[in-house]
């Protein structure tokens, strides 16, 4: 696998001059577009990888994921997807369009920003900074990584930088499907896009929810419902408004980043994490992308 790993960074190294880093984020921008890594995690404890697989970047909307997981834990999912849908917008990730377009006015998935905004609203806690520690200290949990922490540089940049944001979070505010203070929930939601990981990180994600929801030790944190969810949401929504294209191409439950990351989910087998902050005009890892594919099609380990 080894091998496998190294020859497919060395094929694909490549691809990353098609696309460009984000930089609508200042502090994002500063990533070298060249650099290409990936991460397996296996049931069995081995782990394999290769590229640029030990640098940091911050998780971005793979956070969604993990945000998702936990309103859900804290509010029951009847109450989470009365405020949020589960189907695809057919938009870009950023859109406000169809808030106030659609007749249903909540946003269409928890994958896309206005969705995600909605779900940090519903994390519990005494006050903003609880809130935030509850939602770090659970994804410290599911992925065993007791260092995982916020990088202050980009999130001041995305706060800086998040208007967009903050006018779908207030539309929300006035349609009542978000309560409480529009500027905490943001201040929730810059927080956890910016909390640096590794692809070993997002690997551990990925086996989380391989593994329905249990740790390595065997504990379940989450109800296989609860993963299945979550895991359906990735393979319809998680790829934004190209979930529908990469479905066919790569055929995993996956969530992408726009600081490079790729989570990917092999059920009952692997996790995959994947890094490659040059970006395809969707947003999502353009070398990433197609190393996955490759190696889907080596595996043969499509879902569908």
């Amino acid at each position: 696998m080894t091998e496998l790993l190294l020859h497919m960074i060395e094929k694909h190294k490549k691809v990353t001059e098609e696309g460009k880093v984000a930089n609508y984020i200042p502090e994002l921008s500063k990533a070298n577009p060249t650099d290409l890594g990936i991460y397996v995690l296996d049931n069995d404890g081995n782990e394999f990888f290769a590229g640029d697989y030990d640098k940091k970047f911050t998780v971005q909307s793979i956070s969604k994921v993990v945000s998702l997981m936990l309103a859900i834990l804290d509010n029951g999912e009847e109450l989470v997807f009365s405020k949020v849908g589960m189907d695809p917008s057919g938009d870009p990730f950023n859109s406000i369009r169809k808030l106030e377009t659609s007749s249903r006015r909540k946003p269409y998935n928890p994958m896309i920003n206005a969705g995600a905004i909605v779900v940090s609203s519903m994390i519990k806690g005494v006050d903003v900074k609880d809130k935030f520690n509850r939602l770090l200290d659970f994804f410290k949990l599911i992925t065993e990584d007791p260092t995982l922490d916020l990088n202050s540089r980009v999130y001041l940049s995305e706060t800086e930088t998040g208007n967009k944001n903050r006018s779908m979070g207030y539309f929300l505010k006035s349609e009542n499907i978000i309560v409480g203070n529009v500027e905490e929930v943001l201040e929730i939601y810059f927080k956890q896009c910016s909390i640096d990981v590794t692809t070993k990180t997002i690997a551990r994600l990925g086996l989380f929810l391989a593994n329905e929801g249990k740790l390595s030790t065997g504990e379940e944190i989450i109800t296989p419902r609860i993963t299945r969810i979550v895991k359906t949401l990735m393979v319809t929504c998680g790829m934004y408004d190209s979930s529908g294209e990469f479905a066919v191409r790569v055929g995993l439950p996956s969530k992408s980043g726009v600081g490079g990351g790729i989570v990917s989910v092999i059920p009952h087998k692997m996790g995959i994490g994947v890094y490659s902050p040059s970006l395809d005009k969707k947003g999502n890892p353009i070398a990433g992308i197609s190393l996955l594919e490759d190696l889907c099609n080596e595996l043969k380990c499509r879902i569908f």
